[in-house]
């Protein structure tokens, strides 16, 4: 593409705080463009027809109409002129709203002038002047499915939900993450927010069942398509209708399952186990794994063929590790939640509370935290929660394993408390990986159910707290 001459390019920013919108000015002008700005949302849509800017940057807080509903306006005139929202809170909602409605991108305060340049130059660069092709409407939100944080990595997740919500139902996505980091719940996030939203959304954890049972779960069967089938089973592709279809941990599906799958996603068809009828697929797939599955496609552990189908759209979730700042926002939600469930009335953390949680490098991610607070506000009588809660697990070190404990102990003791310690955590990181499946959790571990239960009991850990 040709670009178009800097000194011609017009940028209308939009903001209620003069020194924001003077600190634009210079940027841009510095920059060879010519700027011009609006203090409210009335004023931007008169700019927008008078001076005719080829790029936007609109804030999102501002009085009377705010920025959302301003933007909403300015595709209704003119829906090629990209604009890019700016906000001092960025919340999931927002983000997605904002590119729901055909913004260009979406920037959170303090604003970076690199990010802010980069933005100009990805617009330049882009179709974006040629015209849009974003499609618009209301989509209903539930918050049972929200996603906690405000950091950089977050907002990037809510801006990629924002777009894939907005592409028609055979657009498929791939969700990557380590466990406990949320991939369901940006799975429902997506689904909320579609144009299918009213449908249903049907999820099932590919390693939960054994091979036979899960085709029968996904396909369904017809009666007496096997032993024991005494009646006809609808399964979960055909009960997704028109909705959303999760597939949890795909990773780890059987070749045979991959080949059935791969013809799924190409023909949009299936029959039930036993059955020659053919049943079409017009739900949305959405797939999910925390194993590195480029490099088990390279190894030739997965389909390549399968891999490119579900991997229209890939959305990579951050670790916790990667965003303490999120930590606290995370902290007091789960803080609230089990306030509710265990009918306390703790008011908040202590200074020395926080630094700890944040300190921590969580190896279970998000779904860690939770059974943190939760634990927390059983053990907490008080109104405030205390260090000394978390002392047991959130000592230093102890997300490495074991620290080892050599002073004043001889060597068996030494031994025999850094084995007691792996044990009770490597129990506690397989059954946060398979959410308190037992049955997984040892078979993953290569023991059979009875041993993993008994090492279970014997470290006092109970599985319900786990599951979901």
């Amino acid at each position: 593409m040709k670009y178009k001459n800097r000194t011609k390019t017009k940028i209308l920013v939009v903001d209620d705080d003069e020194k924001i919108l003077f600190a634009f000015r210079q940027v841009f002008e510095k920059e060879g463009y010519a700027c011009v700005v609006a203090k409210n949302g009335p004023e931007a849509l008169n700019a927008m027809a008078a001076e005719k800017p080829e790029i936007i940057f609109m804030d999102i807080a501002m009085p009377g109409i705010d920025g959302l509903e301003t933007l909403q306006q300015m595709k209704s005139r003119n829906a090629a002129v990209p604009v890019i929202m700016v906000t001092g809170h960025g919340t999931m909602q927002t983000a997605i709203k904002a590119i729901q409605l055909g913004a260009f991108d979406y920037l959170t305060k303090p604003l970076d002038v690199a990010k802010v340049r980069d933005a100009v130059r990805r617009v330049l660069s882009s179709s974006a002047l040629q015209g849009s092709t974003r499609l618009t409407f209301k989509a209903e939100y539930s918050d049972r499915y929200d996603l906690i944080g405000n950091s950089g990595g977050m907002q990037e997740v809510y801006k990629l939900i924002g777009s894939v919500s907005t592409t028609p139902n055979h657009t498929s996505v791939l969700i990557l993450g380590e466990s406990g980091t949320g991939k369901e719940l940006v799975a429902r996030a997506i689904h909320a927010h579609s144009s299918n939203a009213r449908g249903p959304f049907v999820g099932i954890n590919c390693t939960v069942l054994p091979e036979s049972l899960l085709e029968s779960e996904l396909f369904g069967h017809e009666k007496g398509a096997f032993t024991g089938a005494v009646d006809k089973k609808i399964g979960k592709f055909e009960i997704a209708q028109h909705g959303t279809i999760f597939l949890d941990e795909i990773g780890d599906l059987s070749p045979s399952l991959q080949q059935k799958l791969l013809r799924v996603l190409q023909e949009r068809e299936f029959e039930r186990v036993g059955g020659n009828e053919i049943i079409n697929v017009k739900g949305r797939f959405i797939t999910a794994t925390n194993r590195d599955i480029e490099h088990d496609v390279r190894q030739g552990k997965f389909r390549k063929d399968l891999f490119y189908r579900f991997n229209v759209v890939t959305i990579q979730l951050p670790p916790l590790r990667e965003r303490k700042s999120d930590v606290p926002l995370l902290a007091n939600y789960f803080l609230s939640r089990y306030n509710i469930q265990l009918k306390k009335s703790i008011k908040e953390f202590s200074n020395e509370s926080m630094v700890l949680l944040q300190s921590y490098r969580y190896p279970g991610n998000v779904r860690e935290l939770e059974n943190l607070i939760e634990r927390a506000v059983m053990l907490t009588n008080g109104d405030v929660i205390l260090p000394e809660v978390f002392k047991d697990v959130l000592a230093p070190g102890s997300e490495k394993g074991a620290s080892l404990p050599l002073s004043g102990l001889t060597f068996a003791k030494s031994r025999d408390r850094v084995l007691a310690t792996f044990e009770k955590q490597y129990l506690l990181s397989q059954l946060t990986k398979y959410h308190g499946n037992v049955t997984a959790s040892a078979k993953a571990s290569g023991m059979t159910r009875q041993n993993f239960q008994r090492l279970m009991t014997r470290n006092k850990i109970t599985a319900r707290r786990l599951r979901g």
